[in-house]
């Protein structure tokens, strides 16, 4: 498996995160030329400085999920785990018995797939044992679950950032909350609402981010393990087929 940052989908949601680096805290800083803070609209550039240190963090780990996202959807599918043309060539090696030229087939880097993994360890169980059929068939179900695991791991960033942002937005509520608190004992009990707008607003708003960001990455999460599921169990029942005549006798 390629090492994380080698997938130019991934990389390019990093050099957005960096961007977004740069540009957030510039956007939180910006004054009008008299000096006072521009009028406040209640718009999306409000909902984004609002948040400050630990919304833009917020934004930044919703930044990485929708890369991974989007290198989900370009891996984890049918024509990338199971090629056609992949299933074609194998079916007619393994009814010719080309056995050997299967495995170098299944081992060339011209053809990584879910499938042809599974299908290499059924053909080295079936080359190296005597069992026949019962053996290699234990090692095609072994080979698949190793297989999901893998891909199992693969989406383990997104239930990462679907756990910690609503967390990160509950920090910044608390923090919001001791702000305001803070600024009502600074005056002795004398702040107006507008003394305790900034704070509350950054408490409600970290919230807020922290939900935006973790309920699409956690539905997508569950649509990519489910689509794993079902693309698991169809590569079994192809690679069962596949194999199917090696089982009977020559």
């Amino acid at each position: 498996m390629k090492p994380m940052f080698q997938s130019p989908l991934v990389r390019a949601g990093v050099l957005l995160a960096l961007l977004a680096l740069f540009v957030v805290p510039a956007m939180a800083q910006t004054k009008d030329a008299g000096g006072e803070s521009p009028k406040r609209t209640g718009g999306f550039r409000e909902l984004i400085t609002d948040g400050g240190t630990i919304g833009f963090i917020i934004i930044l780990t919703g930044t990485v999920a929708l890369g991974f996202a989007v290198e989900h959807a370009l891996t984890i599918n049918r024509s990338r785990l199971m090629p056609e043309e992949a299933i074609d060539d194998l079916t007619k090696m393994v009814k010719e018995r080309k056995v050997d030229e299967a495995i170098a087939y299944c081992e060339s880097r011209e053809h990584p797939s879910l499938l042809t993994n599974v299908v290499l360890a059924g053909l080295y169980r079936y080359k190296g044992s005597d069992y026949g059929y019962a053996e290699y068939r234990a090692a095609v179900e072994e080979a698949g679950e190793e297989q999901t695991s893998r891909l199992y791991r693969k989406t383990e960033v997104l239930s990462v950032i679907g756990a910690i942002a609503p967390m990160l937005g509950l920090l910044g509520t608390v923090q919001g909350m001791i702000e305001a608190f803070n600024t009502i004992a600074a005056t002795g009990g004398a702040a107006t609402p507008a003394d305790l707008a900034s704070s509350i607003s950054k408490a409600l708003v970290t919230t807020l981010e922290g939900l935006i960001v973790a309920i699409p990455t956690l539905s997508v999460l569950s649509f990519f393990r489910t689509r794993i599921d079902h693309l698991v169990a169809e590569a079994g029942s192809k690679v069962e087929q596949l194999l199917m005549p090696l089982s009977r006798p020559k």
